[in-house]
């Protein structure tokens, strides 16, 4: 299976824009820009799409997780914050920090938390990620 998008950037780093689109048309000519990476301007960023990707990916996982132990969420709610800094080498994504909120009858703190890093372990976009990943994972009950 691939899948893919692409984004096309026009101009120098800090007047020129991007856009960026996804295979499946849900991101269709989203603006990027140095505004929008560095600063606060409307549109995205590589790095909120990182994080976008990790939390969406982090969820489906610990889904796969608790069925695997005999449970189902009622909810899981993930948001993923992703650290990037300026080191000696460059701009670069060090950390991906994931907060995790879930309602899932009959799963026990311990059960979950066991669970939540399991996921975490598993998810196919930590284990892209050349970054520190940590969590705080809370069972809603």
């Amino acid at each position: 299976m691939k899948r893919q998008a692409s984004a096309v950037w026009q101009g120098s780093l800090k007047e020129g824009k991007g856009r960026v689109s996804t295979e499946s048309g849900v991101l269709a000519q989203a603006q990027y820009s140095f505004s929008t990476r560095f600063e606060s301007g409307i549109g995205t960023n590589p790095e909120e799409l990182i994080a976008a990707a990790h939390a969406g990916c982090f969820s489906m996982a610990l889904s796969v997780q608790l069925g695997n132990a005999g449970l189902l969420a009622d909810k899981i709610d993930t948001t993923a914050v992703v650290t990037f800094e300026k080191k000696d080498a460059g701009w670069t994504i060090t950390e991906s920090h994931l907060k995790v909120n879930a309602t899932v009858p009959g799963a026990t703190p311990e059960v979950f938390a066991g669970l939540a890093q399991e996921a975490k372990a598993g998810c196919p976009v930590s284990r892209l990620l050349n970054a520190t990943i940590t969590m705080d994972a809370i069972l809603v009950t």
